[in-house]
């Protein structure tokens, strides 16, 4: 059985931009102001990252801000492309990123779980058999054909997460995404990804919380300034 996620030598540079330059005179003056010229700086946000996650297994990345978390989470889920190496998932990719991917701010919640779903490969035929489920989950019946652009933070996080854990993912990738909602809410999406690992879902989860990566995860990988620092077992 193949592995559910195979990272390999992972790198990922970005191009900082300071004093950059928007208009005609700004750059006009920075020929007589040598301090005013823009300045570009690669900026190393992962280096060499390797692990694999065999099929069923849940992973932990823990780490202080600005470690790489989210960037390795987003090049999981080929939001991101490498600077060099690869990565390699095998089975149906559920991404709970970023607030909004895969949403449209104009269309309704009921609208958004068609359109969220048809980015898993779903038709609509399949949606329609989930999608009570899906709205029940989500507590928000009363706001459906409500426009996203109406919903709070907490809503659109509620929507994103049912559509998801709907959809029969193979391996979730979970950026802080637990945190939605208020306390019964939460424990509800817990029993929900419980259920989930105990039939074979790989679960990748980012977040802050030693607590959550010991109730939810087989091992753990801990990244400071890009880099593996330690790699664990739980």
């Amino acid at each position: 059985m193949p592995a559910a996620v195979i990272v390999d030598h992972l790198y990922k540079d970005f191009t900082l931009r300071h004093n950059r330059a928007f208009g005609i005179k700004t750059r006009f003056l920075s020929i007589f102001h040598p301090g005013k010229r823009e300045r570009r700086e690669q900026f190393h946000a992962l280096r060499d990252i390797s692990f694999t996650v065999e099929q069923g297994e849940a992973l932990g990345l823990l780490g202080p801000n600005g470690s790489g978390k989210s960037t390795l989470l987003q090049i999981m889920a080929g939001i991101l492309p490498p600077t060099s190496g690869k990565v390699v998932t095998n089975g149906r990719v559920a991404p709970l990123i970023q607030l909004g991917v895969g949403f449209n701010p104009e269309l309704t919640g009921l609208e958004n779980i068609y359109l969220n779903a048809s980015l898993y490969g779903f038709q609509n035929k399949e949606v329609k058999k989930r999608l009570d489920d899906i709205i029940a989950f989500s507590e928000l019946a009363h706001f459906i054909d409500t426009p996203l652009k109406h919903y709070s933070s907490g809503m659109q996080m509620r929507l994103g997460f049912s559509v998801a854990v709907h959809l029969d993912p193979d391996i979730l990738l979970a950026d802080e995404i637990l945190a939605v909602g208020d306390q019964a809410f939460q424990d509800k999406c817990h029993e929900k990804i419980a259920q989930l690992r105990g039939h074979g879902m790989t679960l990748i989860l980012v977040t802050h919380s030693p607590d959550q990566v010991q109730k939810f995860c087989d091992q753990f990988i801990r990244l400071e300034h890009g880099s593996i620092s330690e790699i664990g077992k739980l």
